[in-house]
This record gives C-alpha cells, structure tokens and sequence, in this order.
C-alpha cells in the first residue's frame, strides 16, 4: 500500500494508525503546489481533487477521506482493537466521533489555514472553541473511553494546528494532556519522525516540519 501525503496534514493519522497496527506501507509525499510526487508522477492524475490522505491499494484501488481510510486499515488488523467490530454500538459511537472530529474540527481549522477565510476568522474560532470544550469534556483518556482508538491520532493532528491557528489549549489540561499522552507512544514517535516533525520545546504538546523551527 502506498499513503499519499504532506508532513503534518490530516495524512499524519492513516500514517500513524498504519505503523501502530504493524502495516507495511509506502510513504509518498505530495508537493502542496504541483501535486507532483518524488518520482515526477502527477497524482491529480489519481485524485482530481489534488488533497491527501490517499491510500492506494495493491489491487489498484485508490481510498480517500482520512475517516474512511483510518477504519479500513483497522479492519486489516481487528485483533489489534482499533476500531470495534462492525455492525456494533461501539463502532457507531466510532464513525459519531469520527464524523464530528472532520466536520466540526477539522473542517473549520482547515479554513483557518487558508487566507481566504481571514474575513470570517473570528465566527470559525468561535465555533471550533465550543467544539474543543465539547471533546475536551468527553475525553477519558482517549476519545472513545478507556482504549485508544484510530479516532485518536485523527484529533491529534487536528489540535497540532491549533498552534498556528488557534484556539489556545491552554485552559484546557485535558487536550493538553491527551496531546502529550499520544505524541509519547513509541509508533507516533516513529510517524513523526519519518515525516520530520519536531518540537521547539521538549515541554510542548506541538510538533512542526523541521523547516519551520526557527
């Protein structure tokens, strides 16, 4: 399988969730602006849309959307417990929190990366404010409860924007204290490190391409 992404867009949690079930996967890096690969291929030629995460499959097949991709890899591995199985209440709680997290999450902070949006900045940050009072109350430690699930490297990814958008995490010990509990698992180090993301501060919950370290 080779994952189609950019260092520390929403690709990071597929790759994360990849490692974390032992999957053997090809990392290949997008450009953000000609959407050319290392090899010289254009992968608007496999997406049209030009955004990652992308997953292709050794039958051909091409996976989009980072919810869907997360859950299929999962159920590559179900005895690693990522995901509950199909077809219970636990795995519809899953695709709640998963839906939530790309709507009211990662949907307007990706709209606050983007200039376009500056006139409607303040009403974006105000929504996703509430959002992040909402997640932070449920989290207990991991978004689904007591076990780590692929819901959680998605929501990482999503708070490590915050650093350049907002809202602050401070305030709130317990986004915090999940950003720091995920970045010290062993297979996000790993991820992490693959993509060249560092922090400026051993002490932050944040991590950032090593170009953009001053």
């Amino acid at each position: 399988m080779k994952l189609y992404m950019h260092a520390a867009a929403c690709s990071l949690a597929p790759h994360i969730v990849a490692r974390e079930l032992g999957l053997p996967i090809e990392l290949v890096a997008v450009d953000r602006t000609s959407h050319k690969t290392p090899s010289g291929d254009d992968y608007l030629a496999l997406n049209s849309m030009g955004y990652v995460p992308g997953l292709a499959l050794d039958d051909g097949r091409l996976l989009l959307e980072g919810p869907a991709i997360v859950q299929y890899l999962a159920d590559l591995r179900p005895d690693a417990g990522l995901a509950p199985p199909a077809g219970t209440a636990e795995r519809t709680t899953l695709h709640m929190m998963l839906n939530f997290i790309t709507s009211e999450i990662h949907k307007p902070l990706a709209m606050l990366l983007d200039p376009a949006f500056r006139p409607v900045r303040d009403v974006l940050l105000a929504k996703v404010d509430k959002r992040f009072d909402w997640i932070a109350a449920r989290l207990a430690p991991y978004a689904m409860g007591a076990r780590f699930s692929v819901a959680d490297p998605y929501l990482f990814v999503c708070l490590n924007w915050t650093q350049r958008v907002g809202p602050s995490l401070e305030g709130r010990p317990a986004l915090r204290d999940f950003m720091r509990a995920i970045a010290a698992r062993p297979h996000v180090q790993a991820a992490l490190a693959a993509e060249d993301l560092v922090t400026r501060d051993p002490a932050s919950p944040y991590f950032l391409p090593r170009h953009m370290i001053a």
